[in-house]
């Protein structure tokens, strides 16, 4: 290969990079609108992991038992009240 060759090559590749990095994509045509119960079911996934942590932190000692208590019945509240709008909306 000549020194031209790999100087026409090389700017190839750059206008290649270049059109790849740049190039706009069209994501947003292609996203699903999410629903209330698209939100719901994420939002219950987010809670359990919350317990999880809570639990486990608790475990380790780093929560003391009256401040591990109050956050598991705040969050175990509002995963009742999500599980039974999640729950209504199934049955629409």
């Amino acid at each position: 290969m000549t020194e031209s060759q790999g100087i026409v090559a090389g700017f190839m590749l750059l206008i290649a990079l270049m059109v790849y990095t740049f190039w706009p994509e069209n994501a947003f045509a292609s996203q699903k609108e999410k629903t209330r119960l698209d939100f719901l079911l994420e939002r219950k996934e987010q809670l359990y992991e919350n317990l999880r942590d809570l639990n486990f932190e608790h475990r380790a000692g780093k929560y003391p038992e009256e401040d591990f208590q109050a956050q598991r019945l705040l969050l175990e509240n509002e995963t009742e009240q999500l599980l039974a709008e999640i729950d209504r909306l199934q049955r629409a």
